[in-house]
């Protein structure tokens, strides 16, 4: 396995975990365990950021990586690629939503689940280094 594979992966494995276990399983749990409702949504309002922007970190990653493998043109004809870019666009956009208009929890919680959905079908496509080249 090549140093590409073994960052793809791991990249991967960080931020797509990251943004559904935090989503689905972090503030359930806390809700549920009765802590107040300000306090849950406190604890989602400093880590849905941070997860995000490391969610942009690792997607670069994983665009250097695709770029390495299979060039330029990966970033238009593949899913991949196509995958990576929105979830770049949907990271920019929840900032600067988050910025103009910070009020807005249903658009920002709309960009979330779009990045987290495009990174549980990114999961799904075959990792760079290991498919086979057409």
């Amino acid at each position: 396995m090549s140093a590409g594979t073994m960052s793809w992966l791991l990249a991967q494995t960080f931020w797509v975990g990251g943004l559904w276990l935090l989503q689905f399983v972090v503030l359930p749990a806390l809700d549920k365990v009765g802590l107040a409702p300000l306090l849950v949504e406190t604890v989602a309002d400093v880590l849905k950021p941070l997860l995000l922007g490391f969610a942009g970190f690792c997607v670069l990653l994983q665009a250097f990586v695709l770029w390495q493998a299979r060039g330029l043109a990966a970033f238009i004809r593949e899913t991949r690629g196509q995958l990576l870019l929105t979830v770049l666009l949907m990271t920019a956009a929840y900032f600067v939503a988050r910025q103009v208009v910070p009020d807005a929890q249903r658009w920002l919680l709309f960009n979330y689940l779009v990045v987290a959905l495009c990174g549980l079908l990114l999961v799904l496509q075959p990792v760079p280094g290991r498919d086979e080249r057409s």
